[in-house]
């Protein structure tokens, strides 16, 4: 029996060896061919970024190596890595998106000239002819809760000159208006944020103070696509404790839109639009119109966010039948980018 089966095992293995060469010589020849065909083709493994790069002039979301999941060129994940890879047009938009997770240092100037210290009831001699600024310095920290939310913290400290009787002023520290937004993290052009902001009535002086706690909700949404950064910030606060001044019922609206240019430029309008609803027959609004331009740029390693804006205020509110706040407000902002996230 044994004499039988070896010579038929003798010819399976010689025919194995035979089909095993012939593949080998197959696949030499099939990688022969495709050299020949694209000269200089290379073979090694494409990285993310490179993919990305390849992808960016395509209207077709570019797709990972997990082939379940899509990146969207102008997703917060993508944007966030280039960011931090120093790409510039990235970090314009991250600079532009209020609840990206980059930490950031702001600070603004407002200026509203032709103001009045007070209505004529109170000093006949007042006149539209001083000048209030508000300096709001503007820290930005996001946190990473786990792979699914981020946690943004926003607070705003006010340094206020505010024109008094006469030619004095008085300066200070205003009412510090922490906030924070609780932020999903999706593989998605629209970002929404939602949380609580709180307003402490931590002024150096009473004059520069609302005297009262407030708190309410704050919602934010972000529209990223191409060029353009568009998006609102929306509050409204109460007050609940302190006592002194009056009660707060207030709502403050930005509406913002940046449109993205070559070498960092870019335009920009974000008025903000705030309401006293404690004024009567609507008296309490604010609205300005306009916008302005900006650059992100760098000094040494370190970037930085710059722009200008000028607003119309089309609507100003009225205290004792005089409008107290000047027809013009003048903005600009300095920023640092620290694009390392949360």
């Amino acid at each position: 029996m044994l004499m039988v089966l070896l010579p038929r095992l003798r010819w399976l293995l010689t025919g194995l060896v035979a089909i095993g060469h012939m593949s080998i010589l197959a696949k030499a020849d099939a990688a022969s061919a495709g050299s020949a065909a694209q000269p200089g083709f290379n073979m090694s493994a494409v990285t993310l970024a490179e993919a990305l790069t390849q992808g960016a002039g395509q209207s077709a979301p570019s797709v990972t190596a997990n082939k379940e999941t899509t990146t969207v060129l102008d997703s917060q994940p993508v944007l966030e890595q280039e960011a931090r890879e120093g790409n510039r047009e990235a970090l314009a938009k991250e600079a532009q998106n209020p609840i990206a997770n980059l930490i950031s240092f702001p600070i603004q100037w407002n200026a509203t000239p032709a103001s009045q210290w007070a209505p004529r009831s109170i000093d006949p001699s007042a006149e539209a002819n001083r000048t209030l600024n508000v300096w709001n310095v503007q820290p930005v920290v996001p946190f990473n809760l786990n792979k699914d939310f981020l946690l943004i913290s926003r607070t705003i400290i006010p340094v206020i000159q505010r024109p008094l009787t006469g030619n004095t002023d008085i300066i200070g520290i205003g009412d510090i208006n922490p906030s924070l937004f609780l932020v999903p993290r999706t593989n998605s052009r629209l970002q929404l944020g939602l949380g609580p902001t709180l307003v402490i009535p931590s002024a150096t002086d009473v004059q520069l103070s609302s005297q009262r706690w407030s708190a309410g909700p704050a919602a934010v949404a972000v529209y990223t696509s191409g060029p353009l950064v568009a998006g609102m910030l929306a509050n409204n606060i109460w007050s609940f404790a302190g006592e002194g001044g009056r009660k707060i019922n207030s709502m403050l609206i930005q509406p913002f839109i940046n449109y993205n240019l070559a070498n960092g430029w870019y335009l920009a309008s974000s008025p903000i639009i705030t309401s006293d609803w404690t004024a009567h027959e609507g008296r309490g609004w604010t609205v300005p119109i306009g916008g302005g331009f900006g650059r992100i740029f760098r000094l040494g390693s370190q970037p930085f966010n710059a722009s200008f804006q000028a607003f119309w205020n089309v609507t100003r509110p009225e205290v004792v039948g005089d409008r107290l706040l000047g027809p013009v407000t003048l903005r600009l902002q300095i920023q640092a980018l620290f694009p390392t996230g949360g």
